[in-house]
């Protein structure tokens, strides 16, 4: 007689019509797992709130872990002081990521660190379950009950049936806007594409023989028409002490559709093949071995955001305008990737700090949401300037603490006084004269300076 290997008996099913509903129930959730919604979450959790968080990805970590972006960049100030600007979960991640030769510090014009995204993506992780946080990952938004502004409960689709999450309070750092799009608000786009990139991490190099950037930069700028390259500069970022480095040496489309998203990725990963075979060709002392080790997801910047109750404008960027309800700063250069070929890059003085106000990330007729991350509202060059990860995190951090303080309830009714002294590591003090202003005071009827007096901004070749 042969031998029984399991005794697991096999049941036959089929879909019920109406089909299983799984149902939360939470004082927060927070829409997208990046660096924004994992410190909003966090933050939340740190308050004693019940956290749902939920992304798309089958994974958490968003373009932070999953895009390989391999800086984080916009924490510090710039030289020579590099204060830091942003606190918050960063205090806790860097330390425990240095002990375990998986971050690093870059001194140039500011500080960027370094990090291996396996290493920060297992942090988030580990976190997330730590603090109570409740993760759902690979679920998609599929509507939203919005009543006359106040989100009562978002259904999701996942690969095992839908989901429907109701809570007090929304955070949208979707990236995209997508709970905003989805609860029917305003939103905005641009009228031309800001490229987004396709990173791969590739190995087997020899760091010591590295070209020098600007060298590089011109050398993919000179044969870039050779190799059918899109983007006519770049860099490779070294991992100090490993044979790696993170290449950023492509443009790719970011677009909001799902066949155009899907082939913009399978073009991406062709561009970043045809930048390896430029590397091993003209730069083969550092890069003749290179290998892929791995593609990063693609890399999106600024695609669609939010219609805010205030609009960051280029200006108040430039100015370093101190706002009454500031949540966030940073002094990151404005970096508008809106040419296919290269991007504009304007550098800061060393004293320069620019701000995120609350209004930025409330969107317009909203009541219990708030957004956080790259979708908040912007013009296309102050949301460049402040849409990388450490104004990212502090804006999560921000929109947490607010939803706490409303509890419920309307976050215009919030006092901004107390709002104030909990962000005030991420703000900084308060400065006499500084040039505050009530919040919701439209730009138009502020002092600004005549538009001849402005610098202009510059292209990379």
């Amino acid at each position: 007689m042969p031998h029984k290997l399991t005794d697991v008996k096999i049941h036959t099913i089929t879909k019920p019509p109406s089909g299983p509903l799984e149902e939360l129930r939470g004082d927060l959730c927070v829409v997208g797992a990046g660096i924004a919604g994992v410190s909003a979450a966090l933050t939340a959790a740190g308050l004693g709130r019940r956290v749902i968080l939920v992304d798309a990805l089958p994974m958490l970590g968003g373009q932070c872990a999953n895009s390989l972006i391999g800086l984080f960049c916009g924490v510090y100030g710039n030289g020579p002081e590099y204060r830091q600007l942003t606190h918050g979960l960063f205090d806790r991640m860097f330390p425990d990521l240095e002990k375990t030769g998986d971050l690093s510090y870059n001194h140039r014009h500011t500080i960027t660190v370094n990090y291996d995204e396996h290493a920060v993506g297992r942090w988030m992780e580990r976190e997330i379950v730590q603090s109570g946080v409740v993760p759902v990952t690979g679920a998609s938004i599929l509507s939203v009950d919005n009543d006359a502004g106040h989100l009562r409960s978002v259904t999701f689709a996942t690969r095992y049936g839908l989901l429907k999450v109701e809570a007090d309070s929304f955070i949208d750092a979707s990236g995209d806007a997508a709970l905003t799009w989805e609860a029917g608000l305003e939103c905005r786009v641009p009228e031309r594409t800001i490229w987004g990139s396709q990173q791969v991490r590739v190995e087997g190099l020899v760091p010591s023989a590295a070209p020098d950037p600007q060298d590089l930069a011109q050398s993919v700028y000179d044969h870039a028409d050779e190799y059918g390259l899109i983007r006519r500069d770049g860099l490779a970022f070294f991992f100090p002490g490993r044979d790696t480095a993170v290449l950023n040496m492509t443009h790719i489309e970011s677009p909001l559709e799902a066949v155009g998203a899907a082939e913009a990725q399978l073009r991406g990963k062709d561009q970043a093949d045809r930048v390896i075979q430029f590397l091993r060709d003209h730069h083969p002392a550092a890069f003749g071995q290179a290998s892929v080790r791995f593609y990063g997801l693609p890399g999106r910047r600024q695609t669609r955001w939010i219609a805010g109750e205030h609009q960051l404008t280029e200006h108040e960027v430039r100015s370093g305008f101190r706002f009454e309800d500031a949540i966030a700063r940073t002094s990151w250069p404005i970096e508008l990737h809106d040419q296919p070929e290269g991007y504009v890059w304007e550098q800061f003085d060393g004293d320069h700090v620019h701000y995120v106000p609350l209004g930025s990330i409330t969107p317009r007729g909203a009541v219990n949401l708030l957004a956080a991350g790259r979708c908040v509202d912007g013009d296309a060059a102050a949301l460049s300037s402040i849409r990388v990860m450490g104004p990212c995190a502090a804006m999560g951090e921000a929109a947490a603490h607010a939803l706490d303080l409303a509890d419920g309830g309307p976050v215009a009714e919030i006092d901004r006084a107390q709002l104030r002294e909990r962000l005030r590591a991420n703000i900084g003090p308060d400065e006499a004269g500084d040039g505050a202003v009530p919040a919701g005071v439209p730009a138009s009827d502020r002092h600004e300076e005549k538009d001849e007096e402005k610098e202009p901004l510059h292209a990379a070749h």
